[in-house]
């Protein structure tokens, strides 16, 4: 994966630091009640998905993997942030997130690990930014009083938006000049669509039914300007790690093999495959945009972690202002301890 420099980014948002202080400060109290609980492991992992589209757990889960632990479904999410404020809470087991959110929420104090790398950036997967075929924007400086829509705030896509804007030009001050809209992934094509937004930021397998529809023309994309990298890892609790531990094996190798199965397996069966497990588990979805999947885009065997991966956005959230220098190490910030998959032994369950 290439070493890449972020912006210096926009002034801290006081309101958005201490929301995730305030959770973080929950999941610690919430650890200390339930520390001293004994028992046997779960074999039920509590999660949320994503509409439409299927998971690496449940992927894993579907393909075997998981063995006798069993998913258990309490809903969707559209925002990486929600959902690992979820798992540090208690609400869920696991969430998955931008990298730069979990240093965030590790920094303001939630007693959680990041354990396994799940989506990221390449050729084939990546998150582009989107105008209308007749749009009049052609470059950084036609977006200023623009509306951009994207899954969520302070997250992966408007690091993104804000990396191509200074890397275009624009100072820390200029960034809010450029408004950001949330709008649910699946909502975000109607709505460049209907002219309610005016850039759309769309990734995977929607933005590719997006791009087959016609009539809409790519700005730029974070493979543009970043080229390969992991990007988002799946969090537990220090507190689940250490009561669940052959538990949080199962699980993080299960992940390790279903992202290594799907990069190995042919793009035609994977879909197929996706397409059934959305079939059987009944939530009145369109199962129509799977036929574009290509990628997880992991960029490391298994989806091991390195220091690397959470450096970057230690930096970036330092210049930021939202963490303090040495605030925290990228070595503390995730495990590899129970991801037993290995490039030689695709099944062995070893560290």
């Amino acid at each position: 994966m290439p070493v890449t420099s972020w912006p210096t980014p926009r002034p801290t948002s006081r309101r958005r630091f201490l929301t995730l202080a305030a959770v973080a400060a929950a999941a610690a109290a919430c650890g200390r009640a339930t520390a001293a609980g004994g028992g046997a492991e779960t074999k039920k992992l509590r999660y949320q998905g994503s509409v439409g589209q299927v998971t690496l757990p449940e992927l894993a889960s579907d393909l075997g993997y998981f063995g006798d632990v069993k998913l258990e479904w309490v809903g969707n999410t559209i925002s990486g942030p929600q959902d690992i404020q979820s798992a540090a809470t208690g609400q869920t087991d696991f969430g998955g997130a931008f990298n730069g959110a979990v240093v965030k929420l590790i920094a303001a104090g939630a007693p959680v690990k990041a354990a396994i790398s799940y989506y990221g950036v390449d050729a084939a997967s990546y998150n582009g930014y989107y105008v209308l075929e007749d749009s009049p924007i052609r470059s950084a400086r036609d977006l200023v009083g623009k509306k951009v829509g994207m899954n969520t705030l302070g997250a992966h896509a408007e690091a993104v938006l804000d990396t191509y804007l200074q890397r275009n030009g624009f100072a820390a001050p200029e960034l809010r000049r450029v408004e950001r809209i949330v709008v649910p992934p699946v909502n975000t094509e109607q709505s460049l669509r209907q002219r309610q937004i005016e850039v759309a930021s769309l990734g995977g397998v929607l933005r590719d039914k997006a791009l087959a529809a016609g009539g809409i023309r790519p700005l730029f994309s974070d493979f543009d300007l970043l080229g390969s990298f992991s990007a988002g890892t799946y969090v537990l609790t220090d507190r689940f790690l250490k009561q669940n531990p052959n538990t949080s094996r199962v699980f993080v190798t299960g992940v390790a093999k279903a992202i290594e199965w799907a990069r190995t397996t042919p793009r035609e069966e994977v879909i197929a495959r996706s397409t059934d497990i959305i079939k059987r588990r009944g939530r009145n979805e369109d199962a129509a945009a799977l036929q574009y999947w290509k990628s997880f885009g992991v960029a490391e065997p298994g989806g091991r972690i390195t220091d690397q991966t959470f450096q970057l956005w230690i930096d970036w959230l330092t210049d930021h202002g939202e963490i303090k220098a040495g605030q925290v190490k990228a070595a503390d910030l995730y495990t590899n301890q129970f991801n037993g998959y290995s490039a030689a032994s695709p099944t062995a369950d070893r560290s």
